[in-house]
């Protein structure tokens, strides 16, 4: 599915890399840029976290690259910033892509995402996102997120609007790495993959195994289930002697089958009430709702 993803992003599709601390996604990052450069196809890149200088020393090329660059004054402090955070927005963007003409349309990449959701409202980030997939500005967009940088919250939101979410962590081996993948498409299936990876010196990257191979199984922290009964003074577990007493336990409430049929077939012997009308007793021959009649 890795592979694949290369290929190419669909038209108007939002690809997502999510990384951590434990392992950066931005070679993974511009291991998609290259793969879209070497299709003929134009690309914008908002740099906020690297200079233009280093992008372009690792792709070893820079035809249809165009470098809007947000990393020497992000925050607009200079008289002549280039490009900062308060300008990301689809009028903007779209402005941008339109100074440079190519036949094919362009791919806006984004490093990173979190330079801006740090500065700029969420809400704005995933409305300018949106405005991005179903205006036609760009072809596609693909962004880094640092996903242990911001709250769960804001994490979800952007992943809800991606439509292939890439999550890296680090593999067994030094030079490898896990992608769990998820991709959404247009009619809402989703579908989850895990593959082993790694990166070559050339951006190229090679798709080893599936990451359900024994040993290289990875859990996302963010999806594991939290235990309640953990850490307390304490035990509400069962162990198996206490679970089949409790299974064979009669409750008092419950009634057997023998105790069914002696109650609703009682044979000779069995207990009566006997009334017998007391002349003191107050007995009214009148029907009280005689009046109720129509």
């Amino acid at each position: 599915m890795l592979a694949e993803l290369l290929q190419g992003t669909e038209t108007g599709g939002f690809l997502l890399i999510k990384d951590s601390c434990s392992y950066s996604g931005r070679r993974l990052l511009r291991s998609f840029i290259k793969a879209a450069l070497n299709r003929e196809e134009p690309v914008h890149v908002l740099g906020f976290e690297n200079s233009e200088e280093e992008l372009k020393d690792e792709l070893k090329t820079t035809q249809r690259l165009h470098f809007h660059n947000a990393y020497s004054d992000p925050l607009g402090w200079t008289d002549n910033p280039a490009f900062t955070v308060q300008r990301f927005c689809f009028e903007e963007l779209a402005r941008l892509v339109r100074q440079t003409s190519h036949p094919k349309p362009a791919t806006l990449v984004i490093d990173s995402l979190s330079w801006i959701l740090r500065h700029v409202g969420p809400p704005a980030v995933c409305r300018t996102l949106q405005q991005l997939k179903k205006g036609g500005a760009v072809r596609a967009v693909i962004g880094l997120l640092h996903a242990d940088v911001h709250q769960r919250g804001t994490v979800g939101s952007v992943c809800h609007l991606a439509t292939s979410v890439i999550t890296v962590a680090p593999g067994m081996k030094g030079d490898e790495a896990v992608a769990k993948i998820t991709r959404r498409s247009k009619s809402g299936k989703v579908t989850q993959d895990g593959e082993i990876f790694s990166i070559k010196e050339d951006l190229t990257v090679t798709v080893q195994t599936k990451a359900s191979h024994p040993g290289h199984k990875q859990t996302d922290p963010e999806e594991q289930q939290t235990d309640p009964t953990a850490n307390l003074t304490f035990n509400l577990r069962l162990s198996v002697t206490e679970r089949e007493a409790k299974e064979k336990l009669a409750l008092p409430f419950v009634f057997s089958k023998e105790k069914k049929t002696a109650l609703l077939h009682s044979g000779q012997g069995s207990g009566q009430i006997l009334y017998e009308p007391d002349a003191n007793d107050d007995f009214d021959q009148e029907d009280p709702d005689d009046d109720l009649d129509v």
